[in-house]
């Protein structure tokens, strides 16, 4: 079978990918740029989703595919990405293009949510594309999941570490009703209904088994995870989180703004029926998303993902308190008295005083930085050392003072090696 696939350097899309190529498809990618991945049966359309609104611009990728599946989706806007133009006017000049080409089938992956009772622009923007679908002359299947978890997933990341929190904060109460999925069954559904091809057009949600609770998914999650203490849970009053939804809304690459909040808010669960009948079989549950096997290491990587920020942190305070106790919190004159102390003449010592503190300070701003170098640890890991240093030789007392001022270098520069070895794993992405 000859599969146009759209998304396919999405989560989703990625996977449904693989499983096309493995089960022996011919699948051409609609991509914006050419990859370098070469496999028997993949090729690729070259195709910006922004400038491809009209039939026209579809038609030379469609000669004779059988299926499209369009696999397309974002969570958020950002600049050059909005819901209108990715999930309603480009699928909706795709689905006119594949209905004039003769395309057999056509697989919408929309959302659950996307019907009558949708509010937000997410939802919105896909039940136009999904409506427009149901109306044309061609076999079409509208594909509903709800939350998909699975390796590589940006929630699933998410909500694995919340879970490993000794503490995992939940919004208001915890009582959002959710029912993850996993992207397993996600792709099982979605071969079969590629294959199958229903007889009639059709609406399918992707559920899991059961709905639950934010906090009995989290609970079953941490159990997947292999946490024998059970989970613990702090409210998060609902006013804070609407204060920081707006602010996330302001702030780009954020998981949490108005819409997510209110999506939420709303619940994410369906009947589970349909699915178990197109599967032949139960959903996985939950506490099933982990393989036994791998659970240490998925605790292990959820555990990073929360542990070296605030390792990160707490180094960055370090650098910016001492930085600002050394302008002036701590007296200058006593400050000046060191200084002399290790032979600085009186004339530098301004200079050496101000500078440290401004260098302290930057260190410290550097290491809470997006984007970040491992080069910054190293030189941290030197400062302190030239600083151990200076004091061994010119004040050798600190060794023997007994709060172990020098002492504390130590630990600290353990911390820095710890997070230079560490902090460009694959719990960072």
């Amino acid at each position: 079978m000859k599969i146009l696939l759209t998304g396919a350097s999405g989560f989703i899309g990625r996977h449904l990918l693989d499983a096309f190529l493995d089960t022996g498809h011919d699948v051409i990618c609609a991509v914006r740029k050419a990859g370098t991945h070469a496999r028997p049966g993949l090729s690729q359309f070259i195709v910006d989703y922004n400038d491809a609104q009209q039939a026209r611009d579809w038609m030379p990728a469609l000669e004779g595919v059988d299926v499209v599946v369009n696999a397309v989706g974002i969570l958020r806007e950002s600049p050059g990405q909005t819901f209108d133009a990715l999930h309603r006017a480009a699928p909706i000049a795709l689905f006119t293009a594949a209905a004039q080409a003769g395309v057999r089938h056509i697989v919408q992956i929309s959302a659950l949510g996307a019907d009558e009772q949708a509010t937000s622009r997410y939802h919105l923007s896909k039940k136009a594309a999904d409506d427009f679908l149901l109306d044309l002359p061609t076999r079409s299947t509208i594909v509903q999941p709800s939350l998909v978890y699975g390796p590589g997933g940006a929630s699933a990341a998410l909500f694995e570490r919340f879970a490993s929190m000794p503490l995992i904060p939940v919004p208001g109460g915890g009582n959002q009703q959710v029912q993850p999925v996993h992207i397993n069954d996600v792709v099982d559904a979605l071969l079969r209904i590629v294959e199958a091809a229903p007889a009639t057009d059709t609406r399918i949600a992707v559920v899991g088994p059961q709905p639950l609770t934010m906090r009995a998914f989290y609970a079953a999650l941490r159990q997947a995870m292999g946490f024998t203490r059970p989970a613990r849970f702090v409210g998060i009053p609902m006013s804070f989180m609407r204060m920081a939804a707006k602010v996330g809304s302001r702030l780009p690459g954020g998981f949490l703004d108005d819409e997510t909040l209110g999506m939420l808010q709303r619940g994410n669960t369906a009947d589970a029926a349909p699915l178990v009948s197109l599967l032949g079989r139960e959903p996985c549950a939950p506490r099933q998303f982990v393989p036994s096997g791998y659970a240490n290491a998925v605790a292990t990587q959820a555990r990073m993902r929360w542990l070296l920020p605030v390792l990160r942190w707490s180094i960055a305070l370090v650098w910016i308190i001492t930085g600002l106790v050394s302008l002036g919190l701590y007296p200058v004159e006593q400050s000046y008295a060191l200084l002399a102390r290790t032979g600085t003449p009186p004339s530098l010592q301004p200079l050496f005083l101000y500078g440290a503190a401004a260098l302290d300070l930057l260190l410290g701003v550097l290491t809470v930085l997006p984007r970040r170098r491992r080069m910054i640890w190293l030189a941290q890991a030197t400062l302190v050392l030239a600083y151990t240093a200076i004091i061994t030789l010119k004040l050798p007392g600190f060794w023997l003072h007994p709060y172990g001022p020098v002492l504390k270098n130590l630990p600290f520069l353990a911390a820095l090696w710890i997070i230079y070895e560490l902090e460009d794993r694959p719990w960072n992405t």
